[in-house]
């Protein structure tokens, strides 16, 4: 095989830069590319949106003003949210 004619020292450096290949291919990238789609997602909302919070409230945007939103969650009973705490509906709720 080819690792037997490499000595100890670069054995063990070509085998930690593999786990970092496989931590960053299988654990960070998607992890960030996830945000980004939950980042677009949140700066994408207007008035009138249907959400759910992370919490899982459901309910309608009313205004957004920068960090946050007031979502209308039943007739005339309003609540301030975090755009942080705003999820993406999931396909299986919407229905």
């Amino acid at each position: 095989m080819i690792l037997l004619d490499i000595s100890n020292g670069w054995k063990t450096a070509i085998m930690i830069a593999a786990m970092v290949a496989v931590f960053y291919f299988f654990l960070i990238r998607p992890q960030s590319q996830e945000a980004k789609k939950e980042a677009a997602y949140r700066d994408s909302l207007k008035a009138g949106d249907h959400i759910m919070t992370a919490s899982g409230i459901h309910g309608t945007i009313v205004s957004t003003d920068g960090l946050q939103a007031v979502v209308e969650i039943a007739q005339n009973t309003r609540i301030k949210v975090a755009l942080t705490s705003i999820k993406p509906i999931p396909e299986r709720v919407r229905k």
